[in-house]
């Protein structure tokens, strides 16, 4: 039989093909264990959203598969059986799932279960308290903290010994630690603005203090963040939307290195000539720009192709477009930036609205530019809005207190959610091409806007470079407000150009 040996090893070393039931049957297995996607989630080691693509149409792969399909046969099983999770015998779930607990964890009174129906996670390492930052044994809806209240209230205290013996409280009143204030002290911090502040106190807490290794732990983790950040803002949301749908080739890379066949817009214009004499040029730095341009209309589910069909606002996504001529190089960028070659293009949504707007009887600067296809989907402009909000008020929040590690955490969750939506190895979650795109054709959009207004303002725009560089001649103070806000500018330099400095040699 030794020469069977080597076959039965090969086959050993082939792992099984773990079959998993259709999406639609994976979703109501869920449902009817009376499980959220968050619980899935946090079993799995993924996010909900992760879950909700699962249960859309995209299939896991390597070891999440398989435990994903271990679960869904559990739940299978459990189901046939009239056992559910919440139903089945304590006497069983004690035997079949022992809960390791160490010392300090057994000693502790019993608040399995706070109000509100929160779930409590034991840590085998305890890990930092997002209220008081001292080790906590347990997570309550994935933040690490203490059930007992007093744990929190003392932070002097190292260990606090368990009571030598435990009076039971009278029947006619609830115990003292069951009381709503204490237990709201602790459930306040899950929610988007929570998710924030509870990261970067557990960051300092870990790093004892230290910001630069605070700042350092918060950016490298601010992909998951975010994306956690917006299950949390999408709670409620009125719109589904499909994180991995089928995309066209014009969305794909044509080489590994490459990029794919859509055209952002991207301005990257400097005036040929200025005015006669010397001028006080102010290099006006636009803040926020990818944040702002987080509100713009984008597309909810698979794109659907189309010819010949006018520009519906209803929905949105990508054009093969003839631009119009552009006419007003001398004091403007042309709205679809600098091109190498004339002829049709693909663009996205924020470009194609934008020329035409301007085509239109308010501003007449071009002819409408002429639509040949469309890749496109129902849309919102308001998809973001409440992720956006979030990030804006934590943004505003950390720079009124002086907050520069929340203020670099915020700015790294939105610009790494747009940069790796597209084709990227760092954001498994969210595959959209067609938004990393739309994204950023709105911020080089917002910025053109901000240079037409201060052209109709008299200012002489000089330079208009990627989403948040604005260079002009004049008083830009009287059009727009200065400050540190997203809707504001500040100055990022001055210099002088003219006849004896040039804007070229600047």
């Amino acid at each position: 039989m030794r020469d069977f040996d080597a076959i039965d090893s090969l086959l050993a070393s082939v792992a099984p093909q773990t079959d998993l039931p259709d999406p639609d049957a994976r979703r109501a297995l869920r449902e009817q264990a009376q499980l959220s996607k968050a619980q899935v989630a946090r079993a799995l080691g993924v996010s909900p959203s992760t879950v909700s693509a699962w249960e859309t149409g995209r299939d896991p792969a390597g070891e999440v598969r398989a435990k994903y399909a271990y679960l869904l046969d559990g739940l299978s099983a459990k189901l046939a059986t009239g056992t559910t999770p919440e139903t089945e015998p304590a006497a069983e779930r004690t035997a079949a799932e022992p809960v390791a607990a160490d010392a300090a964890t057994a000693a502790r009174p019993a608040f399995s279960e706070p109000e509100g129906g929160d779930e409590v996670e034991v840590l085998t390492t305890p890990e930092p308290c997002v209220l008081c930052g001292r080790p906590a044994g347990v997570r309550v809806e994935g933040f690490a903290q203490h059930l007992d209240p007093a744990e929190c209230q003392d932070s002097t205290v190292e260990a606090r010994p368990a009571p030598a013996a435990a009076r039971p409280a009278p029947a006619s009143k609830p115990p003292e630690r069951a009381k709503g204030p204490a237990r709201r002290a602790f459930q306040e911090p899950p929610g988007p603005v929570g998710l924030i502040r509870a990261a970067v106190e557990g960051a300092l807490a870990e790093h004892r203090g230290d910001v630069e290794a605070a700042t350092a732990a918060l950016l490298k983790k601010a992909i998951p963040d975010t994306m956690r950040l917006l299950d949390e803002t999408r709670k409620g949301a009125r719109y589904d939307v499909i994180a991995h749908p089928w995309i066209p080739d014009i969305l794909k890379k044509q080489t590994s290195r490459g990029a794919d066949q859509i055209w952002e817009a991207r301005p990257k214009w400097t005036r040929a000539e200025l005015p006669p004499g010397v001028h006080e040029v102010t290099a006006l730095d636009i803040n926020g720009a990818y944040l702002s341009a987080l509100k713009t209309h984008l597309p909810l589910g698979q794109l659907e192709h189309t010819t010949g069909m006018p520009h519906d606002r209803r929905r949105a996504g990508v054009h093969l477009i003839t631009p119009p001529a552009w006419k007003h190089d001398a004091v403007l960028p042309n709205p679809i930036g600098e091109r190498d070659e004339p002829g049709p293009l693909w663009v996205t949504e924020p470009t194609l609205r934008l020329l035409l707007r301007l085509s239109g009887p308010k501003y007449g600067l071009c002819e409408a530019p002429e639509v040949h296809e469309s890749y496109t989907s129902g849309a919102t402009e308001n998809l973001l809005e409440k992720f956006r909000i979030t990030l804006k008020d934590a943004r505003d929040t950390a720079i009124a207190d002086g907050d520069a590690v929340t203020l670099e955490y915020v700015k790294a969750m939105y610009a790494k959610f747009v940069s790796t939506m597209g084709e990227s190895n760092y954001n498994r979650e969210l595959y959209r091409p067609d938004w990393m795109h739309i994204i950023r054709s709105q911020a080089f959009a917002n910025l053109w806007m901000k240079a037409l207004k201060a052209h109709d303002e008299g200012l002489a725009v000089v330079r208009a470079m990627g989403t948040d560089e604005l260079h002009v001649i004049g008083d830009w103070r009287r059009v727009f407000p200065e400050g540190r806000g997203v809707t504001e500018v500040k100055v990022k330099d001055l210099y002088t150009a003219g006849t004896d400095t040039t804007a070229e040699e600047q």
